[in-house]
């Protein structure tokens, strides 16, 4: 407050979110978030691919959406259709495809284009963070559905759905994360991936699907996308951040018309990156099968590391669910642990990691796991990072009681 009273704090709106602090630097030991490996960002094919693009098109920066309104440059809408009809077994053209500024943008759109406050959204019970707060940051009474190791169980799904009926409460939509599930890593098999449109068929259901680890998988494929098996019921998202690099925000979404053109309607940011979107159209369609199997393999050969060293630190103490692509590993410590207690104290020794309950429709169910990110780290940072985080956590919690075979003191 200056010397005539008056102070910002006085003057912010009510839902206005509390102040963010200042950046001071990453984490030596840095597991967190969506980042990827540095040195899997193909810098020099990048510069290339921008001067090719701007040399050929760059006076159309002169105008807004690059004159080709605003779904988006149509180049990228080739290319992700292209992706998606050989990789996802969908049946799209460019018309059919909305680029967003990262698939955050898209989980917004269609958040306030489905969601009026009260209104009722299905998850499954281990989520991603941020569908799940922005879900509740509209309003919507968020419901978690059982996971196993092959992601969504149906039986549950069917039991909930058949309770809400009874209530006369019909969701306005299920999110799934069918193809890599975040956190667990999972990928839905393909008789689930029928029952789950057959059930929201029979309810009168939307299904919003989130494939953004879709192009990390080494481990065997996947089943098409939802999208491909019911395009008339299924709203569904994708990334480039996991896949080129999370700093150029680009998304997509592709969806049934009625849905399209309304979001199309939402976007108010006076289009996605324009140079953004010409550079990985003009890199991926070239390199994209090439460069998401080096990835991929560079990814695997972490997670490796990664298993390696939390089954040498903590040995029987903690529960691993391997995952089959994406970036990150999620496990369970003994039902006594409360990883909440380890953040305070790993974050003074340069270590970060992801609470559980983040991650989780209800936090306190979640409480003994967590949630590595393999992705940015070197093979040599997670070894010693996951050791670290061992010991601090036997120093809080007595867990666990041996590492390398030997007793912790």
């Amino acid at each position: 407050m200056d010397a005539t009273g008056f102070a910002y704090a006085d003057r912010f709106a009510k839902a206005a979110p509390a102040a963010a602090p200042r950046f001071t630097g990453l984490p030596k030991f840095n597991f967190v978030g969506g980042h990827n490996d540095p040195g899997e960002i193909p810098s020099a094919d990048l510069a290339q691919a921008a001067a090719t693009v701007i040399a050929r098109e760059g006076a159309a920066l002169a105008l807004y959406n690059l004159g080709t309104g605003p779904q988006g440059y149509g180049g990228l809408r080739d290319f992700v259709a292209d992706k998606l009809n050989r990789h996802r077994g969908t049946a799209v053209d460019r018309d059919g495809v909305l680029i967003t500024s990262g698939s955050g943008q898209g989980i917004d759109m269609v958040s306030a284009l489905l969601i009026e406050p009260g209104d009722t959204v299905i998850l499954e019970e281990f989520c991603y963070q941020g569908a799940i707060n922005r879900f509740r940051k509209v309003g919507a009474n968020v419901l978690p559905v059982a996971v196993d190791d092959d992601g969504i169980r149906m039986d549950a799904l069917a039991d909930l759905l058949a309770r809400l009926k009874g209530q006369g409460v019909t969701p306005k939509f299920i999110y799934t994360i069918p193809t890599i599930q975040n956190p667990t890593g999972s990928i839905l098999p393909l008789d689930r991936r029928h029952q789950l449109l057959s059930l929201a068929r029979q309810y009168g259901v939307t299904i919003f699907e989130d494939e953004c680890y879709a192009d990390l998988i080494w481990a065997g494929g996947a089943p098409p996308s939802l999208y491909a098996l019911d395009p008339s019921q299924v709203i569904h998202i994708g990334s480039f951040s996991k896949s080129l690099a999370p700093a150029l925000r680009v998304g997509y979404a592709v969806a049934d018309w009625a849905v399209l053109a309304r979001m199309i309607a939402m976007k108010s940011d006076g289009g996605t990156g324009a140079l953004d979107q010409m550079v990985i159209a003009e890199y991926f369609a070239q390199h994209f099968d090439r460069h998401v199997a080096r990835l991929s393999a560079v990814l695997a050969d972490k997670l490796k590391t990664m298993v390696d060293a939390c089954e040498r630190e903590f040995g029987t103490a903690a529960q691993l669910f391997q995952p089959k692509g994406g970036i990150f590993l999620w496990l369970k410590l003994p039902d006594s642990v409360d990883v909440r207690h380890l953040t305070d104290p790993a974050a003074k020794e340069s270590l970060v990691f992801n609470a559980g309950p983040d991650w989780a429709v209800t936090g306190e169910a979640a409480k003994s796991y967590l949630r590595l990110c393999f992705g940015l780290a070197s093979k040599a940072e997670i070894t010693e990072g996951v050791a670290r985080l061992a010991r601090i956590c036997h120093e809080v919690t007595g867990v666990p009681v041996f590492s390398g075979n030997v007793k912790n003191a």
